[in-house]
């Protein structure tokens, strides 16, 4: 076959689907998954007219990737805006779904990319920020993931580990209030939970729901962002944060921790605060160092050196964070805040800008600029 070619005919289909009415990246993947069709096909049965071949085949999947995602929407609008607690009564396709895309013929962070675009409705902008990657980089692991599962059947479920991590993405982008699905992934956890005896379930269970509880206050009446020690704690949402806490309890007892248990400790003992100085840092950089054996991830580190900072002073935080990669996402911001801690809001304010420049939400960015000018303000009088 004659990838040339192929390459070739990829503007001209996808200006064509963009004139029928597709928007440009919605385009993009439909033209994707019909070059993907076209190497599984083609050999065995070259078209006459390779270009209409593609147009027709790009379209069709465009048709049913809309229809997919109304029916999605459908869905989600279906669902309570907070989840009701206690049990569910059945496991639906939804979640089933979320196993089979978790092929296992595809490594993990491969499932994982896929079934977030395939079955969470998230953009591979989004699913490459959750991953710390380029979007290219991203695009080009969901395209290996879809040419991988092109010629297998989806009848072998993947592992449990694959699908929490899926879900534990699908929370947290709702939770950043740009796509809203966090109560539906808490919804399919609960279910995941009552037909799989799982320490890590029910770890990503409590910890979704101690942080769900604290969303009505993260932002003020204006869709500002309010940060946790600013947060008014009379609006958390105390039902959650008991039933949470009684599930990780009832986690850590098995002595099986994982990285969502010990995750859900550090939520939890933020909730167990009754205001944000009695807040136990001493026991968050503990649970933060257990994580840090757990993950090895860098944002684990991030996070430990802000908690250092409450802990054992401002100075002890930005030794922690000196350690580390500065091209991280926020890793400008937890220095800006960690150096207003210590008294130079002249370098503070320098890097609240500079974070500001690299947020990617609206609301941060909002957050950081002003923080930046108060911080100029109070220098200028």
């Amino acid at each position: 076959m004659d990838e040339a070619l192929l390459r070739g005919l990829v503007p001209g289909v996808l200006g064509i689907l963009v004139r029928r009415g597709a928007d440009f990246a919605a385009a993009e993947d439909a033209v994707q998954d019909a070059l993907v069709e076209a190497v599984r096909v083609w050999p065995a049965d070259p078209p006459r007219d390779p270009k209409g071949w593609l147009v027709t085949a790009a379209w069709r999947r465009f048709l049913d990737a809309t229809r997919a995602d109304t029916a999605r929407r459908r869905r989600e609008d279906l669902v309570d805006e907070e989840p009701a607690p206690g049990p569910v009564p059945a496991v639906d396709d939804t979640l089933r779904l979320y196993f089979l895309c978790a092929h296992p013929s595809l490594t993990p962070s491969s499932a994982v990319a896929l079934t977030l675009r395939a079955v969470g409705g998230l953009t591979t902008r989004q699913i490459a920020g959750a991953y710390l990657v380029p979007e290219a980089t991203m695009a080009q692991r969901i395209s290996r993931a879809k040419r991988t599962v092109s010629g297998v059947r989806l009848d072998r479920p993947g592992d449990v580990a694959t699908v929490l991590r899926v879900l534990y993405l699908v929370f947290n982008e709702g939770y950043s209030g740009d796509v809203d699905l966090a109560a539906e992934a808490i919804r399919l956890t609960r279910q995941l939970a009552a037909v799989i005896d799982h320490p890590e379930v029910a770890g990503l269970l409590a910890l979704m729901l101690l942080h769900h509880a604290r969303r009505a206050a993260r932002t003020a009446p204006d869709g500002a962002l309010v940060p946790l020690a600013e947060q008014d704690r009379s609006r958390w949402d105390t039902g959650a944060i008991a039933e949470g806490v009684g599930i990780l309890q009832a986690a850590l007892a098995r002595d099986r921790l994982g990285e969502f248990q010990a995750q859900a400790a550090v939520a939890a003992l933020h909730a167990d605060a009754p205001t944000a100085e009695e807040t136990d840092w001493v026991q968050i950089v503990e649970w933060y160092d257990e994580l840090a054996r757990l993950t090895d991830s860098p944002v684990v580190l991030l996070n430990r050196a802000v908690a250092v900072g409450e802990a054992d002073g401002p100075r002890a935080g930005l030794a922690a964070l000196s350690v580390l990669d500065g091209s991280l996402p926020r890793y400008a911001a937890v220095a800006a805040y960690l150096h207003e801690r210590a008294g130079d809001p002249v370098t503070a304010a320098r890097l609240y800008a500079e974070a500001a420049r690299a947020a990617s939400d609206l609301a941060e960015r909002d957050h950081l600029t002003r923080r930046a000018a108060r911080l100029n303000a109070g220098r200028d009088r």
